[in-house]
């Protein structure tokens, strides 16, 4: 039909250009007057023979010409018409034949890659086994604990499904009651303190002013002795610790402690979820083929067939910790606004019927309150005063304010020591009295008591903390109660002024280092490599041994003393309680997407690339790449790059790897290129896992290495990046 068009056209065409040449023809004939040799008489134009001047005569030339230029053009424009309409007949048959190319090489590349599939997951099955081998070990070195801080850990690091609810509850139940045993021998020891205090008194007040340390506590006691009104403001020694009372307390037989702990033994300890039968990949595979619909590129029914016969083989099972990992993160696509409609939901399930206790465990530190996440945020929506243990956490310890009553001194008479003996123990003085009702508040006799603490140089906060207390009807942090608070951040001072005593701590927020801006995981040599996660504040190394961790550098400041933290190694779970209670979150739980912007990723997708990085990381490298925000949460985009003799690797020597749990892929982009592109790098092919994809780019050297690899090595690499989450959080 075009054809047609374009040849009406070019017969008008041709119509009107012989027009034109008639006209032409008619104009060139003769019949015009000879020219005269003479030259004119008179400077007039000469006239032609019919009468028109010469001008007259050009200017019809000068339209002759213009004809002949228009069918020029015509003629010009109708052969670049033809010419373009052949060139893209050209090009487009040209382009159907490249994609027919590319077709026939990806269905030759999906042939291949079948072929071969049952082949690379047996491999990779056979090297994973190093995951169970590893939790075996861990699980004969748990039976050897039972301190406080082992028990704890314990509960922590152990797949539940190995836990019996009594074996939960003697544990739990254990914790607390070395809690409590631990704090009546604190008070104890503070009785018998304060019976010897008249011996103890100082010179020049003689009252008694005394400080105890060691590694977790510090004790300060102070005791009025001679209720002289004049001391109402203490400080300790050379500290910055301190307080100010008012003239009721300064003339009254009273004691003032505040007893310092390292650690937090007042927040909810972590409810275990067990489930009924241990977790693995091949029940979460069932479970989501059940609810998903097949992809385009999904394997073949008979390949379905091989691999169902060979489930044994493909299917590796994985440690409760870490499933439980991908099964929170299953929720992370949930944005606030659709978590605090499922909190309406149930709240108002809940006027017919009870809800029990639910958490979901993530990694080796899962430390909830006995409420569903959703209730959580309705009830820290509700009351703002209530510290949101989800979102924020306790760091540098509980400081403990107590006003106590000054026990009988001894008396020596004729050579004999008196005492007057009291039963009941330590008894607490209580401030303020009740007042009466017809008391004004100008009037009120019982002043805030103005209290000073400082904050330890073993824990660090990167933003001014907050100041909350502990409210034991509630069984919870509050921020209220506090009258004035100053902060002196430079010289670690924080004050404050308090109607009431009450446990103290500082609240720092759980995900100020979340999301990270990058992160690198970089071989050293066999079975020891280090992770690099650069936060908004920081950069932390922490370096993998076989199958211990430790902290191996920091970007700090000199005012910090983290001797207890820097260097020393511990297991992955020691670290991240270690870590964690320093300041230096970099471990994602399963609601922290309430909190942080995500890099929203499948789970199952998430938890594979872990688990194949580290087969691999002894020998090569991975990083974080932008386009990894760019290739939807299916697939995970990542640098990867061999590294044996070098310390760092080059920006030219990475390759983009895309991965999406069941087929892995080079890229051909870079990190410099203007988009994201899905293209295969030239001359490649793509493979069932990451760790045969990654294969065909490894030297000799580099396959000993990984061959060698100690699957100690390999679980605890994999568990700092599934601790850290680096694929979702950065």
């Amino acid at each position: 039909m075009l054809f047609n068009a374009l040849r009406l056209l070019g017969h008008c065409v041709w119509r009107d250009g012989w027009r034109m040449h008639e006209q032409l023809r008619r104009c060139e004939q003769p019949g015009e007057a000879p020219k005269s040799n003479k030259a004119p008489k008179s400077k007039k134009a000469p006239k032609s023979k019919k009468g028109g001047t010469v001008s007259e005569k050009k200017k019809k030339l000068s339209k002759i010409e213009r004809l002949k230029q228009q069918q020029e053009e015509e003629e010009k424009r109708m052969q670049e018409e033809e010419e373009a309409r052949l060139k893209a007949e050209q090009e487009a048959a040209e382009r159907f034949e490249r994609q027919q190319i590319e077709k026939r090489k990806w269905e030759a590349l999906v042939e291949k890659d079948l072929q071969r599939r049952t082949d690379e997951l047996e491999e990779l099955y056979l090297l994973e086994k190093c995951f169970p081998e590893a939790e075996k070990w861990r699980k004969e070195v748990r039976v050897l604990s039972k301190l406080i801080e082992k028990l704890e850990l314990i509960l922590l690091d152990t797949p539940p499904h190995e836990l019996t609810d009594e074996q939960v509850a003697q544990y739990q139940g254990s914790i607390l009651e070395l809690r409590e045993l631990l704090h009546f021998k604190f008070n104890e020891a503070t009785e018998t303190l304060l019976k010897e205090a008249s011996s103890l008194g100082d010179t020049d007040s003689g009252n008694m002013e005394t400080i105890i340390k060691d590694e977790n506590i510090t004790l300060y006691i102070w005791a009025n002795l001679k209720k002289n009104p004049k001391y109402k403001k203490i400080k300790f020694g050379d500290t910055q610790v301190g307080f100010e009372i008012p003239k009721a307390l300064a003339t009254s037989d009273i004691a003032f402690r505040i007893f310092h702990t390292n650690y937090d033994h007042f927040s909810p300890l972590p409810v275990i979820q067990r489930p009924e039968k241990p977790t693995t990949i091949e029940t979460i595979i069932e479970d989501s083929a059940e609810k998903e619909t097949p992809k385009e590129e999904a394997v073949p029914e008979a390949g379905a067939e091989e691999a169902t016969e060979n489930r044994e083989l493909v299917t590796s099972s994985v440690t409760t910790t870490e499933i439980r990992t991908e099964e929170a993160s299953v929720n992370f696509t949930k944005s606030t606004t659709s978590l605090k409609e499922e909190a309406e939901a149930k709240k108002e399930e809940t006027e017919t019927k009870p809800l029990k206790p639910e958490s979901i465990s993530v990694g080796p530190m899962a430390t909830l309150p006995e409420k569903s996440i959703p209730d959580a945020i309705t009830e820290a929506v509700i009351d703002e005063d209530v510290v949101d243990l989800r979102g924020f956490t306790p760091l540098g310890g509980i400081y403990h304010l107590n006003i106590l009553q000054l026990p009988p001194q001894c008396k020596q008479v004729k050579g004999w020591t008196i005492v007057e003996l009291i039963s009941g123990g330590l008894q607490a003085f209580m401030y303020p009295p009740d007042i009466a009702d017809d008391v004004s508040e100008t009037e009120n006799p019982y002043p805030p008591i103005e209290v000073m603490i400082e904050i330890n140089k073993n824990v660090v906060f990167f933003e001014k903390p907050m100041v909350a207390r502990w409210d034991s009807e509630g069984k919870g942090w509050r921020t209220d109660g506090f009258v004035s608070l100053y902060y002196n951040m430079k010289e670690r001072i924080v004050s404050f002024s308090v109607e009431s005593v009450y446990p103290i701590t500082l609240i720092q927020d759980n995900h100020i280092h979340m999301p990270y801006e990058s992160w690198e995981l970089r071989p050293l040599c066999l079975n020891e490599a280090v992770l690099n996660i650069t936060t908004t504040f920081t950069d932390i190394d922490i370096q993998i041994k076989d199958n211990q961790c430790m902290l191996a550098a920091v970007e700090l400041g000199d005012d910090y003393e983290l001797s207890h933290l820097l260097g020393k190694w511990m297991t992955i779970t020691s670290l991240i309680i270690a870590m964690k209670q320093t300041g230096f979150n970099i471990f994602p739980s399963e609601y922290s997407h309430v909190y942080v912007a995500v890099n929203n990723k499948d789970p199952l997708v998430e938890m594979k690339a872990y688990r194949q990085m580290a087969l691999l990381a002894s020998a090569f490298s991975f990083s974080w790449s932008k386009w990894n925000k760019q290739s939807g949460p299916e697939k995970v985009v990542f640098k990867a790059s061999e590294l044996l003799q070098k310390e760092y690797v080059e920006d030219n020597e990475w390759s983009l790897y895309m991965f999406n749990g069941e087929r892995a892929q080079k890229l051909k982009i870079n990190e410099l290129s203007e988009a994201f592109s899905e293209e295969l790098e030239d001359d490649t092919e793509f493979h069932s896992t990451l760790y045969h994809m990654i294969k065909d780019f490894t030297s000799e050297d580099a396959l000993q290495k990984i061959r060698h690899s100690n699957y100690l090595f390999i679980d605890a690499v994999c568990k700092l990046l599934l601790s850290t989450r680096v694929l979702t959080y950065s």
